[in-house]
């Protein structure tokens, strides 16, 4: 087989990328850290209608610099951004960033979405937990991480179904490594309309999100994607988080690439996806191992991101169990 997930099938199987989550249980939300271990290149691409994000200019092939410290993904809508400045502080005081005299700065890009309606408890006041768990969520960083309702997948919706923290990797026959990871807080769906299929069954490696298949036969699509429940009085309660990471060596402008073909990868998972509704958001972190050869291995490398991020997609949503109104799939198909 070319193709085969790494060992532990999470974005942390390309080496120096590591993750942490924390949650509160009582508001149903959380924070993810996506820590590289050494500062390495980065890059985003925003496609969503409504996106919460941070620092996403200091990524751009036009800026100074594209290398971060970590990536800060997070509920909470604005509150969440709480967290990244959290980690900024950690960081910062640990002596890690760009030196500036006597200064240590930290670039820390982030993106939130919206958990605010799900019926836990909001009644923090001035005190909103994001900076604690932004400051948790680093603490935990490492090779093995939860999926599901973890981290910035807690409080998550994805259409009608629970949504949650995904994860997958693939790895090539000559060695190249491809990670991605998500927060499925999608307006759209993930399942086929009328079936439990994924959307993106046809990328499945094993029995990663149940191994169930194609939808059965004579299934056909609806003309109108159903809404999901409370669309119509809660509209901008969305938006998908994602970040993936590869084991090459990028510069801003392939960075920017890779960031950009990624983004298919919500598309092929996630029906329908960029909507005004949602703010879709793609992180790139390229940790430099193995030298870009040229624009075909670039090619190459997007292909699989995207495919790598819809796996993930529906292994997030798998994972996830039943919170508030939203049901886990699992409960919903009694799989």
């Amino acid at each position: 087989m070319s193709l085969r997930p790494g060992p532990r099938n999470r974005i942390t199987d390309v080496a120096g990328i590591l993750v942490g989550n924390a949650e509160d249980p009582r508001a149903r939300t959380g924070t993810t850290v996506i820590y590289p271990v050494a500062r390495c290149a980065a890059a985003a691409d925003i496609r969503g209608g409504a996106p919460g994000t941070l620092n996403i200019h200091t990524l751009d092939p036009t800026s100074l610099s594209n290398e971060v410290d970590a990536v800060v993904l997070s509920g909470g809508s604005m509150y969440g951004h709480d967290a990244a400045g959290a980690v900024v502080a950690a960081l910062g005081a640990s002596g890690r960033g760009i030196q500036f005299g006597g200064a240590v700065v930290p670039v820390v890009p982030g993106a939130i979405l919206f958990d605010l309606a799900n019926g836990g408890d909001k009644s923090w006041g001035e005190t909103p937990p994001y900076a604690a768990l932004g400051r948790a969520a680093l603490a935990a960083v490492g090779e093995d991480f939860a999926l599901g309702n973890a981290g910035a997948g807690l409080g998550a919706r994805a259409g009608a179904l629970k949504g949650g923290l995904g994860s997958a990797s693939c790895v090539t026959a000559d060695g190249l490594t491809i990670g991605a990871l998500v927060a499925v807080n999608s307006f759209g769906s993930v399942v086929m309309p009328g079936t439990d299929r994924f959307w993106a069954w046809p990328l499945e490696m094993g029995a990663e999100f149940g191994g169930l298949g194609p939808p059965p036969p004579g299934w056909q699509s609806e003309a109108e994607m159903p809404l999901p429940p409370g669309a119509a009085l809660n509209p901008m309660a969305n938006t998908t988080l994602a970040a993936v990471a590869v084991d090459a060596a990028l510069d801003k402008a392939a960075a920017q690439r890779l960031a950009i073909m990624a983004q298919d990868g919500l598309a092929r998972a996630i029906r329908p996806i960029h909507t005004p509704f949602d703010g879709d958001s793609v992180f790139v972190l390229a940790t430099g191992k193995v030298p870009l050869t040229g624009p075909a291995m670039l090619a190459r490398l997007g292909h699989l991101a995207a495919d790598t991020l819809a796996r993930a997609v529906a292994r997030g949503v798998h994972a996830a169990e039943s919170l508030g109104d939203r049901p886990g799939w699992r409960e919903k198909f009694g799989r």
